[in-house]
This record gives structure tokens, sequence and C-alpha cells, in this order.
């Protein structure tokens, strides 16, 4: 059965999907042979379809302007255009017009890679990942080396996903034109970016790209904390090896763990800062918060420059870190701003630092620096801002005693011990845990 779409153009051949519920009971090899045969099929008709891609993208051009076909839809450019009508990424959709463009009229050099996307040896995403990694000749590199390193690239693309293509390809474009390696280094450094997008939702959005020589400090960074989740090294001290196992066993997402410590890294940098990075301002968290709301310990906060509310409990856990600004409000607007009150002075951190070495949780390993100063008995009830009622906890077990209904309660008597209580409600842990100093000097007494 075939479908007419023009009388440009030819039929469509409907493939007839076959029964696949004898698909379990087939032999791995059966499997495996299938499984080659169908991907055959699908580069064949991806090839037909980065054709299609090819001609929209012509007929798209900046020279049509808004008249042209992806324009006139409203899409954003060619690659938007085939995204929607294909229901593929708009990763995906540039791939398939990189090779429509290819298979449209192909360089010299990159004649072998249209002929094997032609003929569905070559998938559509290697084929671009050649067509990228490899680049355009220059006058210090002609077009028969590259057409060399095209050959070999295809001759090997059939049996390596796409991503490892552009390895292979960025690797011999380096060493065929070692004199361009600095130009392709600040060709990918232009391209960097980040950008922060809200949801509807509340949550935000990280989408970017880093530059080689960024992306190696951020993701070594990332991997000191989540390397005991992806198999990291087996032979360690002691130290290292208990800092491994608190990492496998906490209950957060190794993405979880990622972004937490991004954040924290953040923050501690906007703490140390002298102004060269962030300026005059600093960056912070800034918090809304009717007093009411506050002293019934009812309603919710809001955070400034996001949509969605958050806990009392939040609000409590950034003024007890923070401290907080009382502003009163009437129909005219705000009339009386106060000072900070109940922060910790820079003189009682250090002293906090001293006495507690880090965070206090005896499973954490984070060091002072990457800890909030935490009131055992609330400013609110009563607790002086004081050394005696003071202990450092990392923002995560700081969530838990704001956030989570845990509850931290100092020694009844000199030299007693710190214990962190658990949430009456719910199943789970009941004994308290009790809060250690991590300062060498301090566990030696």
């Amino acid at each position: 059965m075939n479908w007419e779409i023009g009388v440009s153009l030819p039929a469509v051949p409907v493939i007839e999907v076959p029964d696949l519920s004898g698909l379990a009971r087939a032999s791995h090899q059966e499997l495996m042979v299938g499984m080659r045969h169908w991907s055959a099929h699908v580069r064949s008709a991806e090839s037909v379809v980065a054709a299609f891609a090819g001609e929209i993208d012509r007929r798209s051009s900046r020279d049509a302007g808004y008249e042209g076909l992806a324009a006139s839809t409203g899409a954003r450019g060619p690659e938007g255009l085939v995204s929607s009508l294909t229901g593929k990424s708009v990763r995906d959709a540039r791939d398939l017009v990189t090779v429509g463009r290819l298979l449209d009229a192909p360089p010299v050099w990159l004649t072998d890679v249209a002929a094997g996307v032609a003929s569905g040896e070559v998938s559509v995403g290697a084929a671009a990942a050649i067509v990228t990694g490899l680049g355009a000749p220059t006058p210090e590199l002609g077009a028969d080396d590259l057409l060399d390193a095209a050959q070999t690239l295809v001759a090997e693309a059939g049996q390596l996903p796409p991503e490892k293509v552009a390895r292979l390809a960025r690797e011999m474009r380096d060493e065929l034109d070692a004199a361009g390696v600095a130009d392709r280094e600040q060709a990918l450094r232009q391209k960097r970016f980040l950008r922060l997008t809200p949801r509807a939702d509340g949550m935000t959005s990280i989408f970017g790209l880093l530059d080689p020589e960024s992306a190696a400090l951020v993701t070594d960074a990332i991997d000191c904390v989540t390397a005991p989740r992806r198999n990291g090294p087996r032979f360690l001290d002691d130290t290292e090896r208990a800092r491994a196992d608190a990492i496998v066993n906490d209950p957060r997402s190794t993405e979880q763990l990622a972004l937490d410590a991004l954040v924290e890294m953040i923050r501690i940098a906007a703490a140390a800062d002298p102004g060269r990075i962030f300026g005059i301002r600093k960056p912070a968290v800034r918090v809304h918060v009717d007093a009411r709301d506050l002293q019934r310990r009812e309603g919710a906060g809001h955070l400034e420059g996001q949509t969605a509310a958050v806990s009392i409990a939040t609000v409590e856990r950034h003024a007890c870190a923070d401290g907080y600004v009382p502003i009163r409000f009437e129909s005219g607007g705000a009339i009386d701003v106060g000072l900070t009150q109940r922060l910790f002075t820079t003189r009682q951190r250090i002293a906090l630092a001293a006495i507690w070495g880090g965070c206090a949780h005896p499973d954490c390993d984070r060091p002072p620096s990457w800890c909030e100063a935490h009131h055992a008995t609330e400013w609110d009830n009563g607790g002086p801002t004081d050394i005696a009622n003071g202990i450092l906890l990392c923002r995560f077990h700081h969530l838990l005693t704001h956030n989570m209904g845990w509850n931290i309660r100092p020694p009844d008597r000199p030299g007693g011990t710190w214990l962190m209580h658990p949430p009456s409600r719910g199943s789970g842990i009941r004994k308290p845990i009790e809060l250690t100093s991590k300062h060498p000097l301090r566990r030696k007494q």
C-alpha cells in the first residue's frame, strides 16, 4: 500500500509492522540480527527525511525573510519547523538539516559521507558528527587530507554511536591541523552560555553549554562530590572510605547531590567574594513573609524573584542563617525598615568553626565554610545569639531541622552531648543522633 503525497514526489511506502508477540522467545542471535535489520530500515528512512529537511532549509534562507517557508509557518528557523513536523528534538532536527544540506550538494571531501547516508550505511547523527568534527579545508589543510579522514570515519561509523564518531572526527582534525587548535578552541569558547528559565510549576530550568576548559573545572568539582556513586576508586584510606560510604548512603539522588554541591559552591563564593565577581551587591536569597504568619507559623512566604510559595519552615531556616530585616507596611507602602537582627557575628562564626570543625552531623564532612550557624533554641523562642546556643550545620542538615521536623537540643550539663531528635510523626528512625565535633583537636580531648 502506498500513499501519494504529490505529483512531484514519489509514493511513500508503508512498512507493515510484523507480529512481535514472539520477540521474548527469540534467541540472542535472532534478536541481534533483527535489530540490525530494522536499524538499516530506519537509517534509509532517515536519509529521505534528511533530504526533505535540506529542501526546507533551502526554502527558509535568510534572503527569503518572512516569506521563507519556516518563517511563514511561525517556526524559529528550519530546525524548528523540522522539529515540529517530525516530533524530534531541536538537536536531532539540526542534524537532519545539516545532513540535508550535505545531500543536496556535498563538497568533494564529504562525498563518501553523503553516499553512506543515501545507502543507509551511515546514520544521520553520525554523518552530522563527521561534518561538524572535520570542518572545512584551510590553506594549511587540503581537501584530500579531509577526504581520507572522512573515508576512515565512514568505515567505522556503522559500528559506533554518533558521540564517538564526533570525538574521532575532532581528534583527526586536530592531528591534521595542529596549527588550527587555538582557533577551534576559541570558536568553542564563543559558543558557551548559561540560561535560567522559570517554569510554570515554580522550578527553574538550567540550560547551557560549557567550553572544554570550563567543563574540565566544573566536571571535576562535581565529580569530587559524586564519584563514590559512580564507581570511584576502590583503594581508599579509612577517612576517604567513610566519606565515600556516606555519599553512597545519602538519600539524595546523584543528580541532587550534584546540584546541591553547585549551589553550595556559589554560596561560598558569594561569601568570600571581595567584589571581584559579584561587585558591590552580592547574590542573596530574600524571603518575604507576613509577620503574623511567621508568628503563628502558618501560611507561606515568598522568595524574591520566584513565583512559587515556600513554607514557613523555609522562612525560619533563612532567618536563622542570615537574619532578617523587618519592614512594616501601611496603605502608603513601606514606612519602617529596621536593622538586621539575630545574626551570629564573624567572631562568633570563627569560634563555632573551631568548636565544631564543620557540620555537626556525624555522617557529614562539610567544612565550616560550607556550613550555616543554627540557633539550637530558636531566637524567636528566646534563644540567645551566643556560642553556647550555636551549632554549625551544612545546608542539607539545616534543611532537616527546619523543613523536616528534626529538633536539635543542646546538652543539659557542661560537657554533655548535643542530640538531633527525629520528627515525632511518621515512621523510620526514632533514636536521637549524637552530634559531634569534626575538629581534630577537640576529638582528642
